[in-house]
């Protein structure tokens, strides 16, 4: 009956996220002894079953959703989509890309539901960096499985999600300690897509929402944990390749983000791609990119798969 009375007002849906309510054919935990009991809550935000608009919040045990071609090309992609660390975005940054990435690409999607930032978590702040870390290493311990690649693994961010993968990118240590034999696989993505990136933390430049979120979950003073969680201040010749992507009329997360990136990545010798669009705003993920912006999917495979040729 509340089903149906939600359907009737055109309200969104609430269910809890379980395998037979997600997308993927595979659901795949992070942390050992971790089960899908306290995934998080799901919202669908649209009211037209051919355009879903799904978020996740509250997730207390993080997974993978996997989107497995039928003949895989050996690279995949951890994805980490955006919601600006207050929920996670499932479906314009997540399932609306398995028919450019995967079933014409060939390349398996990793789309990782993350923890957000918390003082409640062991890691605070780095909580999203710490399963992305060991979202990594899950993906190169199962690549046989999967048939990947193991050094053919990237990542792709998007807008707080864009934060999390140029975190990943310029991390210098692991941030949890190893739990098992997984850990003894590379963390380090071979590459990473950033897509209207949440990057600084700096006045005039930092989402004000992710800012907010990240220093009330981290316990050093406001000074020093804008520097810690400034990616563009901790490139260096560590860094793999970027390829980076925003709209110059973004009003949610200012274009200067990624150029921000782009010059630290120059500064440091570090191969980086960057496209700026003068129109397309914010979050436009795959389904609301329009006109020149729309072939940002074909830009972005392209620049992949020139990151897997041979010199």
């Amino acid at each position: 009956m509340g089903v149906l009375l939600a359907l009737l007002c055109g309200a969104p849906m609430l269910h809890a996220a379980t395998p037979a309510a997600d997308d993927a054919a595979r659901l795949l935990s992070l942390w050992p002894g971790d089960t899908l009991a306290h995934a998080g809550t799901i919202t669908e935000r649209s009211n037209d079953p051919a355009l879903p608009d799904r978020i996740i919040e509250n997730v207390r045990t993080p997974y993978l959703a996997v989107h497995a071609p039928a003949s895989p090309s050996g690279v995949a992609l951890l994805v980490t989509p955006g919601g600006g660390y207050a929920r996670i975005v499932l479906d314009k940054e997540g399932t609306a890309l398995v028919p450019a990435f995967v079933d014409a690409a060939g390349i398996t999607l990793f789309v990782l539901r993350y923890r957000l930032p918390d003082i409640a978590h062991a890691e605070g702040a780095d909580a999203p960096l710490a399963d992305a870390q060991r979202a990594m290493r899950v993906i190169r311990s199962r690549a046989a499985e999967f048939g990947i690649d193991p050094a053919r693994v990237g990542v792709m961010g998007f807008s707080a999600g864009g934060h999390v993968a140029a975190r990943l990118a310029t991390a210098g240590a692991p941030v949890h300690p190893a739990r098992d034999a997984t850990d003894r696989f590379d963390w380090r993505p071979a590459f990473a897509v950033l897509v209207y990136p949440v990057i600084s933390m700096d006045d005039g430049l930092a989402h004000a929402g992710s800012r907010a979120r990240l220093l009330a979950a981290d316990t050093a003073d406001a000074s020093t944990a804008m520097t810690r969680l400034s990616p563009e201040r901790h490139v260096d010749a560590a860094t793999p390749p970027l390829f980076l992507l925003h709209a110059q009329d973004d009003a949610v997360v200012p274009v200067g983000n990624a150029l921000a990136m782009h010059a630290a990545a120059v500064a440091a010798g570090v191969p980086a791609s960057l496209h700026v669009f003068p129109h397309g705003g914010h979050g436009f993920g795959v389904r609301d990119a329009h006109g020149p912006l729309a072939r940002w999917p074909q830009l972005a495979l392209d620049w992949i798969d020139s990151q897997n040729a041979t010199p």
